[in-house]
């Protein structure tokens, strides 16, 4: 890990120790320039550098309020290092989408990770994230959210990378924001952002809260505190607003791994009968697919014993829709 008193640059958008910077930053996609908000916030104090992401999707707003709501709050006076804040990584999937899927080439940027600068629209945009605000940093979390026609149950995800320092750190800061559920990547692979960030070697974790693309700010003040948490965690804030002493302890936390995801076999109408966080075993049915032309149903069952984290909360489907994930409890946590 680094410590660092310079300056702190994105682009055009300059921090000096001891100052904070707000506004925007264009990114060249190749057939458009799309302009990226951030803010950033650079300590007095020598520290470390910490990235937070929001609005990778679309229609996932609890991580972007949450995201702007923490970089109204901080301050720089109060930082030891720097902190880079991005509430809107994916402004056309945020602003025109409000789905998974840019509307410039329906890509998930968060299956293509780090990107392709010579690539389409969505993976330079993931190339431009990576290239301008992940070099040098320490630390990274990503803040996602259920979607409009997702149910939810909070988590942080980490990938394991098989490196003991590496992904102790990563646990460390998965337990910092008082989740009590974290499911494991039994590998970095994958196009995920906090997966190729680890590839990198950096400390990146998946942070998941609210659900059906709700804005509720009682959920979002919660989640601002679960990063004040985190940031503590790190020691780019004081413990508890003081000016010295240890990091926090972190929580006790329940550790999972992703056991099964279950998709439409069917095109229909989709009646689930669970809820997110409700606990399953291996061929119970958890909802069904009604042809709304014969009234044909298509039963769907759980093919393994554990606890779904999020489903599908819309009433039209098609083959390939993600209808559920389920998580099975860790054998031991791999960081104990």
């Amino acid at each position: 890990m680094t410590t660092t008193n310079d300056s702190l640059s994105v682009g055009t958008l300059r921090a000096e120790p001891g100052t904070k910077a707000r506004g925007s930053v264009p990114a060249d996609l190749g057939t458009l320039t799309v302009d990226i908000p951030l803010t950033l916030v650079n300590g007095a104090r020598p520290g470390l550098r910490v990235l937070i992401t929001a609005g990778v999707h679309g229609g996932e707003f609890t991580g972007v309020d949450t995201a702007t709501r923490l970089a109204a709050l901080l301050e720089p006076g109060e930082i030891r290092g720097q902190v880079i804040v991005c509430p809107v990584a994916n402004p056309p999937a945020v602003y025109q989408g409000r789905l998974g899927i840019s509307p410039l080439d329906g890509v998930n940027i968060n299956r293509v990770f780090p990107g392709d600068p010579e690539g389409g629209p969505t993976e330079r945009l993931a190339a431009w994230l990576f290239t301008h605000l992940m070099d040098g940093v320490d630390a990274y979390a990503d803040l996602h959210s259920g979607g409009i026609d997702e149910t939810l149950r909070d988590f942080v995800g980490y990938r394991l990378t098989g490196e003991a320092d590496l992904d102790a750190r990563t646990a460390d800061m998965a337990r910092s924001l008082g989740i009590e559920d974290v499911i494991l990547g039994l590998n970095a692979e994958g196009g995920n952002s906090h997966a190729a960030a680890a590839r990198q070697g950096v400390p990146a974790i998946l942070v998941e809260t609210g659900e059906l693309g709700e804005r509720d700010p009682k959920t979002a003040r919660h989640l601002v505190g679960g990063l004040y948490g985190l940031l503590r965690r790190l020691g780019v804030l004081a413990p508890d607003g003081a000016t010295d002493g240890p990091p926090d302890e972190p929580a006790l936390v329940r550790a999972w791994v992703w056991a099964a995801g279950i998709t439409a076999e069917a095109t229909g109408l989709w009646y689930p009968e669970f809820t997110a966080g409700d606990d399953v075993t291996e061929g119970q049915v958890i909802g069904r697919v009604i042809d709304p032309a014969d009234g044909q149903e298509h039963k769907v069952h759980a093919p393994v014993t554990g606890r779904i984290f999020y489903g599908m909360h819309g009433l039209t489907v098609a083959p390939g829709a993600e209808l559920a994930a389920i998580a099975a409890p860790a054998p031991r946590d791999p960081d104990r």
